[in-house]
Protein backbone atom coordinates (compact mmCIF):
# COMPACT_ATOMS: atom_id res chain seq x y z
CA UNK A 1 0.00 0.00 0.00
CA UNK A 2 1.36 3.42 -1.00
CA UNK A 3 1.75 6.19 1.53
CA UNK A 4 -1.65 8.00 1.65
CA UNK A 5 -0.68 11.54 0.66
CA UNK A 6 -2.48 14.22 -1.33
CA UNK A 7 -2.33 14.02 -5.13
CA UNK A 8 -3.16 16.62 -7.75
CA UNK A 9 -4.76 15.82 -11.10
CA UNK A 10 -6.87 17.60 -13.72
CA UNK A 11 -9.80 17.68 -11.28
CA UNK A 12 -7.87 19.36 -8.47
CA UNK A 13 -6.40 18.07 -5.22
CA UNK A 14 -7.38 14.70 -3.74
CA UNK A 15 -6.99 14.05 -0.02
CA UNK A 16 -6.94 10.56 1.55
CA UNK A 17 -8.98 10.28 4.74
CA UNK A 18 -7.83 9.33 8.23
CA UNK A 19 -8.84 5.67 7.89
CA UNK A 20 -6.64 5.26 4.82
CA UNK A 21 -3.67 6.63 6.76
CA UNK A 22 -4.41 4.30 9.66
CA UNK A 23 -4.79 1.27 7.38
CA UNK A 24 -1.42 2.04 5.80
CA UNK A 25 0.29 2.21 9.18
CA UNK A 26 -1.39 -1.00 10.41
CA UNK A 27 -0.10 -2.82 7.35
CA UNK A 28 3.37 -1.32 7.85
CA UNK A 29 3.46 -2.38 11.54
CA UNK A 30 2.33 -5.90 10.66
CA UNK A 31 5.03 -6.10 8.00
CA UNK A 32 7.66 -5.27 10.62
CA UNK A 33 6.39 -7.08 13.72
CA UNK A 34 4.30 -9.84 12.19
CA UNK A 35 0.67 -10.39 11.24
CA UNK A 36 -0.24 -11.43 14.74
CA UNK A 37 0.67 -8.06 16.35
CA UNK A 38 -2.25 -6.58 18.29
CA UNK A 39 -2.99 -3.08 16.98
CA UNK A 40 -6.58 -2.44 18.06
CA UNK A 41 -7.32 1.10 19.41
CA UNK A 42 -7.20 -0.09 23.04
CA UNK A 43 -3.56 -1.24 22.72
CA UNK A 44 -0.42 0.83 23.08
CA UNK A 45 0.61 0.07 19.49
CA UNK A 46 -2.88 0.97 18.30
CA UNK A 47 -2.71 4.32 20.08
CA UNK A 48 0.72 5.01 18.58
CA UNK A 49 -0.65 4.21 15.11
CA UNK A 50 -3.56 6.58 15.75
CA UNK A 51 -1.13 9.38 16.63
CA UNK A 52 0.89 8.80 13.45
CA UNK A 53 -2.27 8.53 11.32
CA UNK A 54 -3.59 11.77 12.75
CA UNK A 55 -0.30 13.51 11.94
CA UNK A 56 -0.46 12.28 8.32
CA UNK A 57 -4.09 13.35 8.04
CA UNK A 58 -3.31 16.82 9.45
CA UNK A 59 -0.41 17.23 7.00
CA UNK A 60 -2.72 16.29 4.13
CA UNK A 61 -5.32 18.78 5.36
CA UNK A 62 -2.65 21.47 5.41
CA UNK A 63 -1.70 20.60 1.84
CA UNK A 64 -5.34 21.06 0.79
CA UNK A 65 -5.45 24.46 2.50
CA UNK A 66 -2.23 25.53 0.77
CA UNK A 67 -3.61 24.38 -2.60
CA UNK A 68 -6.91 26.20 -2.04
CA UNK A 69 -5.19 29.38 -0.90
CA UNK A 70 -4.10 30.08 -4.47
CA UNK A 71 -7.70 30.45 -5.68
CA UNK A 72 -9.84 33.56 -4.97
CA UNK A 73 -12.90 31.33 -4.57
CA UNK A 74 -11.36 29.23 -1.77
CA UNK A 75 -8.54 31.36 -0.36
CA UNK A 76 -8.87 32.82 3.12
CA UNK A 77 -7.41 35.65 5.14
CA UNK A 78 -3.98 36.88 4.06
CA UNK A 79 -3.90 34.37 1.19
CA UNK A 80 -7.09 35.80 -0.30
CA UNK A 81 -5.80 39.34 0.16
CA UNK A 82 -2.74 38.39 -1.92
CA UNK A 83 -4.79 36.66 -4.63
CA UNK A 84 -7.07 39.59 -5.41
CA UNK A 85 -4.11 41.85 -6.14
CA UNK A 86 -3.97 40.34 -9.63
CA UNK A 87 -7.35 42.00 -10.23
CA UNK A 88 -6.04 45.36 -9.09
CA UNK A 89 -8.08 45.43 -5.87
CA UNK A 90 -7.27 45.13 -2.18
CA UNK A 91 -9.15 44.18 0.97
CA UNK A 92 -11.00 47.17 2.35
CA UNK A 93 -10.03 48.31 5.82
CA UNK A 94 -12.46 49.77 8.35
CA UNK A 95 -13.97 52.86 6.77
CA UNK A 96 -15.44 56.23 7.68
CA UNK A 97 -19.01 57.26 6.97
CA UNK A 98 -19.41 59.43 3.88
CA UNK A 99 -22.05 61.83 2.60
CA UNK A 100 -22.59 63.97 -0.49
CA UNK A 101 -22.80 67.65 0.40
CA UNK A 102 -24.24 70.38 -1.78
CA UNK A 103 -21.98 73.38 -1.18
CA UNK A 104 -23.31 76.77 -2.31
CA UNK A 105 -21.53 80.09 -2.47
CA UNK A 106 -19.92 82.75 -4.61
CA UNK A 107 -18.28 81.55 -7.81
CA UNK A 108 -14.53 81.11 -7.49
CA UNK A 109 -14.54 80.76 -3.71
CA UNK A 110 -11.97 78.23 -2.51
CA UNK A 111 -12.70 76.35 0.70
CA UNK A 112 -9.57 74.92 2.27
CA UNK A 113 -9.81 72.13 4.88
CA UNK A 114 -13.53 72.87 5.22
CA UNK A 115 -15.95 71.07 7.51
CA UNK A 116 -19.68 70.95 8.11
CA UNK A 117 -21.64 69.93 11.20
CA UNK A 118 -24.90 67.99 11.45
CA UNK A 119 -27.77 68.35 13.89
CA UNK A 120 -26.21 65.79 16.25
CA UNK A 121 -22.90 67.64 16.40
CA UNK A 122 -20.96 65.22 14.20
CA UNK A 123 -18.26 66.86 12.10
CA UNK A 124 -17.99 66.10 8.36
CA UNK A 125 -14.74 66.95 6.59
CA UNK A 126 -14.76 68.25 3.02
CA UNK A 127 -11.95 67.49 0.55
CA UNK A 128 -8.76 69.42 1.25
CA UNK A 129 -9.62 72.07 -1.32
CA UNK A 130 -13.02 72.84 -2.88
CA UNK A 131 -13.54 75.59 -5.46
CA UNK A 132 -17.11 76.71 -6.14
CA UNK A 133 -17.73 76.71 -9.92
CA UNK A 134 -19.39 79.53 -11.92
CA UNK A 135 -22.91 78.14 -11.40
CA UNK A 136 -22.57 78.73 -7.64
CA UNK A 137 -22.84 75.20 -6.24
CA UNK A 138 -20.89 71.96 -6.23
CA UNK A 139 -21.47 68.44 -4.91
CA UNK A 140 -18.58 67.01 -2.91
CA UNK A 141 -18.21 63.91 -0.78
CA UNK A 142 -17.45 64.63 2.87
CA UNK A 143 -16.01 62.14 5.35
CA UNK A 144 -16.97 61.80 8.99
CA UNK A 145 -14.25 62.84 11.39
CA UNK A 146 -14.81 59.73 13.52
CA UNK A 147 -14.38 56.23 12.09
CA UNK A 148 -17.26 53.77 12.12
CA UNK A 149 -20.99 54.04 11.57
CA UNK A 150 -21.93 57.73 11.89
CA UNK A 151 -25.52 58.35 10.78
CA UNK A 152 -26.94 61.52 9.27
CA UNK A 153 -30.42 61.75 7.78
CA UNK A 154 -31.07 63.80 4.66
CA UNK A 155 -30.92 67.60 5.09
CA UNK A 156 -29.44 67.44 8.60
CA UNK A 157 -25.88 68.58 7.77
CA UNK A 158 -26.62 72.27 7.41
CA UNK A 159 -24.08 74.09 9.57
CA UNK A 160 -20.84 75.46 8.14
CA UNK A 161 -18.16 74.25 10.55
CA UNK A 162 -15.34 76.38 9.14
CA UNK A 163 -16.75 79.80 8.14
CA UNK A 164 -15.16 80.93 4.88
CA UNK A 165 -15.75 84.16 2.96
CA UNK A 166 -17.95 83.33 -0.03
CA UNK A 167 -19.24 80.00 1.35
CA UNK A 168 -22.95 80.61 1.93
CA UNK A 169 -24.66 77.31 2.73
CA UNK A 170 -24.33 73.55 2.88
CA UNK A 171 -26.75 70.63 3.02
CA UNK A 172 -26.92 66.90 2.33
CA UNK A 173 -29.73 66.01 -0.11
CA UNK A 174 -29.42 62.30 0.79
CA UNK A 175 -28.64 60.38 3.97
CA UNK A 176 -25.06 59.51 4.79
CA UNK A 177 -23.60 56.11 3.97
CA UNK A 178 -22.47 54.50 7.22
CA UNK A 179 -18.88 53.37 7.59
CA UNK A 180 -18.13 49.66 7.48
CA UNK A 181 -15.85 47.31 9.42
CA UNK A 182 -12.92 45.60 7.73
CA UNK A 183 -14.04 43.65 4.66
CA UNK A 184 -14.58 39.95 5.35
CA UNK A 185 -13.60 37.10 3.03
CA UNK A 186 -17.09 36.60 1.56
CA UNK A 187 -17.43 40.27 0.65
CA UNK A 188 -13.94 40.36 -0.87
CA UNK A 189 -14.65 37.26 -2.99
CA UNK A 190 -17.84 38.86 -4.31
CA UNK A 191 -16.03 42.07 -5.21
CA UNK A 192 -13.24 40.11 -6.90
CA UNK A 193 -15.84 38.40 -9.06
CA UNK A 194 -17.34 41.75 -10.04
CA UNK A 195 -13.92 43.30 -10.70
CA UNK A 196 -13.34 40.87 -13.55
CA UNK A 197 -16.11 42.71 -15.43
CA UNK A 198 -13.92 45.79 -15.87
CA UNK A 199 -12.29 44.48 -19.09
CA UNK A 200 -15.56 42.78 -20.11
CA UNK A 201 -16.98 42.44 -23.59
CA UNK A 202 -19.82 44.90 -22.94
CA UNK A 203 -19.17 48.52 -22.09
CA UNK A 204 -21.98 48.62 -19.54
CA UNK A 205 -20.53 45.70 -17.55
CA UNK A 206 -17.15 47.42 -17.61
CA UNK A 207 -18.71 50.60 -16.25
CA UNK A 208 -20.35 48.65 -13.42
CA UNK A 209 -17.08 46.88 -12.64
CA UNK A 210 -15.19 50.18 -12.46
CA UNK A 211 -17.73 51.69 -10.06
CA UNK A 212 -17.81 48.54 -7.90
CA UNK A 213 -14.03 48.76 -7.42
CA UNK A 214 -14.12 52.27 -5.94
CA UNK A 215 -13.20 52.39 -2.26
CA UNK A 216 -16.25 52.85 -0.05
CA UNK A 217 -18.86 51.56 -2.50
CA UNK A 218 -21.14 49.18 -0.59
CA UNK A 219 -24.08 48.51 -2.90
CA UNK A 220 -24.73 49.43 -6.51
CA UNK A 221 -27.17 48.75 -9.33
CA UNK A 222 -27.06 49.77 -12.97
CA UNK A 223 -29.79 50.30 -15.55
CA UNK A 224 -29.44 50.83 -19.29
CA UNK A 225 -32.14 52.16 -21.61
CA UNK A 226 -31.02 51.46 -25.16
CA UNK A 227 -34.38 52.45 -26.66
CA UNK A 228 -35.42 55.81 -28.10
CA UNK A 229 -38.23 56.45 -25.61
CA UNK A 230 -38.11 57.01 -21.85
CA UNK A 231 -38.62 53.72 -20.01
CA UNK A 232 -40.96 52.85 -17.12
CA UNK A 233 -38.40 54.02 -14.54
CA UNK A 234 -38.17 57.45 -16.14
CA UNK A 235 -34.71 56.84 -17.60
CA UNK A 236 -34.39 58.72 -20.92
CA UNK A 237 -33.55 56.89 -24.10
CA UNK A 238 -29.93 55.96 -24.86
CA UNK A 239 -29.01 56.66 -21.27
CA UNK A 240 -27.50 54.71 -18.38
CA UNK A 241 -28.44 55.22 -14.75
CA UNK A 242 -26.35 53.94 -11.84
CA UNK A 243 -27.52 53.83 -8.24
CA UNK A 244 -24.49 53.77 -5.94
CA UNK A 245 -24.40 53.49 -2.15
CA UNK A 246 -21.13 54.80 -0.71
CA UNK A 247 -17.91 55.88 -2.36
CA UNK A 248 -16.61 59.30 -3.37
CA UNK A 249 -19.00 61.07 -5.73
CA UNK A 250 -16.23 62.54 -7.85
CA UNK A 251 -14.50 59.16 -8.20
CA UNK A 252 -17.80 57.56 -9.22
CA UNK A 253 -18.43 60.26 -11.82
CA UNK A 254 -14.94 59.87 -13.26
CA UNK A 255 -15.29 56.08 -13.45
CA UNK A 256 -18.59 56.40 -15.32
CA UNK A 257 -17.17 59.00 -17.68
CA UNK A 258 -14.12 56.86 -18.42
CA UNK A 259 -16.04 53.66 -19.15
CA UNK A 260 -19.38 54.63 -20.71
CA UNK A 261 -19.88 54.65 -24.47
CA UNK A 262 -19.39 57.98 -26.29
CA UNK A 263 -22.71 59.74 -26.74
CA UNK A 264 -24.44 57.80 -23.98
CA UNK A 265 -26.22 60.02 -21.47
CA UNK A 266 -26.32 59.61 -17.71
CA UNK A 267 -29.33 60.03 -15.44
CA UNK A 268 -29.65 60.71 -11.73
CA UNK A 269 -30.11 63.30 -9.02
CA UNK A 270 -26.44 63.51 -8.03
CA UNK A 271 -24.34 65.41 -10.56
CA UNK A 272 -20.57 65.90 -10.66
CA UNK A 273 -18.44 67.74 -13.22
CA UNK A 274 -15.75 65.67 -14.92
CA UNK A 275 -13.02 67.32 -16.98
CA UNK A 276 -11.56 65.13 -19.74
CA UNK A 277 -8.01 65.20 -21.06
CA UNK A 278 -8.97 67.88 -23.58
CA UNK A 279 -10.31 70.21 -20.90
CA UNK A 280 -13.97 69.65 -21.75
CA UNK A 281 -16.28 69.63 -18.72
CA UNK A 282 -19.15 67.17 -18.69
CA UNK A 283 -21.83 66.66 -16.05
CA UNK A 284 -22.13 63.02 -15.00
CA UNK A 285 -25.30 62.09 -13.16
CA UNK A 286 -26.14 59.10 -10.95
CA UNK A 287 -28.37 58.27 -8.00
CA UNK A 288 -27.68 57.78 -4.35
CA UNK A 289 -30.19 55.16 -3.12
CA UNK A 290 -33.19 56.36 -1.14
CA UNK A 291 -33.55 54.22 1.98
CA UNK A 292 -36.94 52.58 2.50
CA UNK A 293 -37.36 51.60 6.15
CA UNK A 294 -39.06 48.21 6.55
CA UNK A 295 -40.77 46.79 9.63
CA UNK A 296 -41.70 43.16 10.24
CA UNK A 297 -43.77 41.31 12.80
CA UNK A 298 -43.28 37.57 13.32
CA UNK A 299 -45.89 35.56 15.22
CA UNK A 300 -44.64 32.20 16.47
CA UNK A 301 -45.46 29.33 18.79
CA UNK A 302 -42.50 28.28 20.98
CA UNK A 303 -41.49 24.66 21.40
CA UNK A 304 -39.01 22.87 23.63
CA UNK A 305 -35.65 24.62 23.55
CA UNK A 306 -36.91 28.08 22.59
CA UNK A 307 -35.12 30.92 24.40
CA UNK A 308 -34.47 34.64 24.24
CA UNK A 309 -31.15 33.87 22.54
CA UNK A 310 -32.98 32.16 19.66
CA UNK A 311 -35.40 35.09 19.48
CA UNK A 312 -32.41 37.41 19.07
CA UNK A 313 -31.04 35.16 16.31
CA UNK A 314 -34.36 35.30 14.44
CA UNK A 315 -34.46 39.09 14.57
CA UNK A 316 -30.85 39.42 13.43
CA UNK A 317 -31.33 36.94 10.58
CA UNK A 318 -34.32 38.90 9.27
CA UNK A 319 -32.50 42.23 9.61
CA UNK A 320 -29.44 40.90 7.76
CA UNK A 321 -31.61 39.48 4.98
CA UNK A 322 -33.56 42.69 4.40
CA UNK A 323 -30.43 44.83 4.47
CA UNK A 324 -28.79 42.56 1.87
CA UNK A 325 -31.63 42.88 -0.67
CA UNK A 326 -30.33 44.44 -3.87
CA UNK A 327 -31.02 48.05 -4.71
CA UNK A 328 -34.27 48.24 -6.64
CA UNK A 329 -35.55 44.79 -5.60
CA UNK A 330 -38.91 44.46 -3.86
CA UNK A 331 -39.16 43.01 -0.36
CA UNK A 332 -40.86 39.65 -0.97
CA UNK A 333 -42.73 38.53 2.13
CA UNK A 334 -42.55 34.80 1.40
CA UNK A 335 -38.77 34.90 1.10
CA UNK A 336 -38.41 36.29 4.63
CA UNK A 337 -39.70 32.99 6.04
CA UNK A 338 -36.36 31.36 5.26
CA UNK A 339 -34.16 33.65 7.41
CA UNK A 340 -36.96 33.85 10.00
CA UNK A 341 -36.70 30.06 10.32
CA UNK A 342 -32.92 30.45 10.77
CA UNK A 343 -32.40 28.78 7.37
CA UNK A 344 -33.32 25.45 8.96
CA UNK A 345 -30.24 25.49 11.19
CA UNK A 346 -29.75 24.97 14.90
CA UNK A 347 -32.70 26.25 16.92
CA UNK A 348 -35.16 26.24 14.04
CA UNK A 349 -37.01 23.26 15.54
CA UNK A 350 -37.73 25.16 18.74
CA UNK A 351 -40.50 27.31 17.27
CA UNK A 352 -43.16 27.41 14.57
CA UNK A 353 -44.00 30.59 12.68
CA UNK A 354 -47.74 31.06 12.34
CA UNK A 355 -47.77 34.46 10.67
CA UNK A 356 -45.39 37.03 9.22
CA UNK A 357 -46.35 40.57 8.26
CA UNK A 358 -44.27 43.33 6.70
CA UNK A 359 -44.70 46.93 5.57
CA UNK A 360 -42.95 50.24 5.19
CA UNK A 361 -42.53 51.89 8.58
CA UNK A 362 -45.23 54.48 7.87
CA UNK A 363 -47.76 51.90 6.61
CA UNK A 364 -49.87 49.31 8.48
CA UNK A 365 -48.48 45.78 8.64
CA UNK A 366 -49.85 43.31 6.10
CA UNK A 367 -49.15 40.24 4.01
CA UNK A 368 -48.42 42.05 0.73
CA UNK A 369 -44.93 42.43 -0.72
CA UNK A 370 -43.31 45.86 -0.34
CA UNK A 371 -42.53 47.53 -3.69
CA UNK A 372 -39.15 49.21 -4.03
CA UNK A 373 -38.36 51.73 -6.78
CA UNK A 374 -35.34 51.25 -9.03
CA UNK A 375 -33.35 53.88 -7.10
CA UNK A 376 -34.37 52.79 -3.60
CA UNK A 377 -32.92 50.27 -1.15
CA UNK A 378 -34.70 48.40 1.62
CA UNK A 379 -33.37 48.69 5.17
CA UNK A 380 -34.70 46.85 8.22
CA UNK A 381 -35.97 49.23 10.87
CA UNK A 382 -38.18 47.27 13.28
CA UNK A 383 -38.50 43.50 13.76
CA UNK A 384 -40.94 42.41 16.47
CA UNK A 385 -41.74 38.89 17.62
CA UNK A 386 -45.12 38.00 19.07
CA UNK A 387 -45.38 34.70 20.98
CA UNK A 388 -48.64 32.77 21.07
CA UNK A 389 -49.30 29.47 22.77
Amino acid sequence: MALPVCTIDEFGINKPDYEQARAYLVEAFQGIFGQDIYVDPDSQDGQQIAIFASAINDANAMAVQVYNSFSPSTGRGVGLSSNVKINGIARRVASFSTVDLLVTGQAGTTITAGAATDAAGNRWLLPESVTIPPDGDITVTATARDIGSVAAAANTITTIGTPTRGWQSVTNPAAATAGAPIENDAQLRQRQTVSTAIPSLTVFEGTMGAVASIVGVLRYRGYENDQDATDADGIPGHTISLVVDGGDAQAIGEAIAAKKSPGTGTYGTTSVDVIDEYGVTRAIEFFRPETVAIKAEITLTPRQGYSTAIETQIKQAVVDYINAIRIGDDVIRSKIYLPANLFGGAGSQSFEITNLRIAKVADPLGTADVPIAFNQAAAASIVNITIVS
